[in-house]
């Protein structure tokens, strides 16, 4: 982003305390994505039946789990799992639905019946329902989890880029671009493309945090990713059980990172619509 955009985005930020705190959480998790394995305090695979089902302490900040693994360092390596199968799948889901919205809003007739049609046809199943159907069809690797989870979410973006061109498509600024001689290809990515990125980024965050939601959902039901791998859906799941006799912490810290992670990136989506709106940067 250039130099104009940076200072709009901290006015953005400094405006709103809410979204601030928001912009923090995520500046947290990316950070943690990054470095967790780094800061994660013990192996996050190494089992120790002496130390089982310890509670919080000085040792083990977030407690142990079953084998005597530590939470907290599960905890840790498990955001950069989490955050990037979210980020992968919603970089696909967004390149290749834009596209397609666009094309289809733009040009119209066949091409905007196939791409509605295709559209219809996926948001007609429950999403997590699809999702689960695909994963168990191609095996639950985590590419697998990332394509599952990228096709579910294609709709949102086709319907906001197709709408959005649709009404800007015979606007005055497009017709000038036209007579100037700028191709289809040019109107659509210089012209076109920065007015529906508004909406866009609300959608890429809220789908940044259902993306981690699905992962995890996968994951707790036993079609995501395979332990002993560090998941925070796994980490949830293999604490359910205790939950009952007391032994709250092993589900607890990973369900309440899951947890904030979603509550940031849906509390970001008015900050990102409010920054990449180019009405907006004056």
């Amino acid at each position: 982003m250039s130099a104009t955009t940076w200072g709009h985005a901290r006015h953005v930020l400094a405006e709103n305390p809410v979204t601030l705190a928001a912009a923090g959480l995520f500046t947290f998790f990316v950070l943690l994505a990054l470095f967790g394995p780094w800061l994660a305090p013990f192996d996050p695979l190494a089992s120790n039946a002496n130390a089982a089902l310890q509670p919080p302490s000085t040792t083990h900040w977030f407690g142990t789990d079953a084998l005597g693994r530590d939470i907290l360092s599960r905890t840790l390596v498990a955001a950069r799992l989490d955050m990037g199968i979210a980020v992968s799948a919603v970089v696909l889901s967004f390149g290749f639905g834009i596209a397609l919205g666009l094309a289809a809003g733009y040009y119209g007739g066949w091409w905007d019946t196939v791409v509605v049609r295709i559209s219809d046809t996926i948001m007609a199943f429950p999403l997590f329902v699809l999702a689960m159907g695909i994963v168990a069809a191609l095996g639950n690797t985590v590419g697998n989890i990332v394509l599952a989870t990228a096709i579910i979410n294609l709709p949102f973006y086709v319907r906001v880029a197709r709408a959005e061109t649709n009404i800007r498509r015979n606007a005055g600024f497009i017709e000038a671009a036209r007579l100037s001689g700028n191709s289809d290809l040019r109107i659509l990515a210089v012209h076109l493309f920065p007015n529906i990125l508004p909406p866009a980024m609300v959608q890429v965050s809220l789908n940044m945090g259902w993306a981690i939601l699905n992962a995890a959902g996968l994951s707790f039901i036993g079609l995501g990713v395979r332990p002993p791998t560090p998941e925070w859906g796994i980490l949830v799941a293999e604490g359910a059980q205790f939950i009952v006799s007391g032994e709250w912490w092993v589900s607890f810290f990973p369900g309440a990172m899951l947890m904030l992670a979603v509550f940031s990136f849906n509390l970001l989506g008015d900050a990102l619509r409010d920054i990449f709106d180019p009405r907006k940067r004056t």
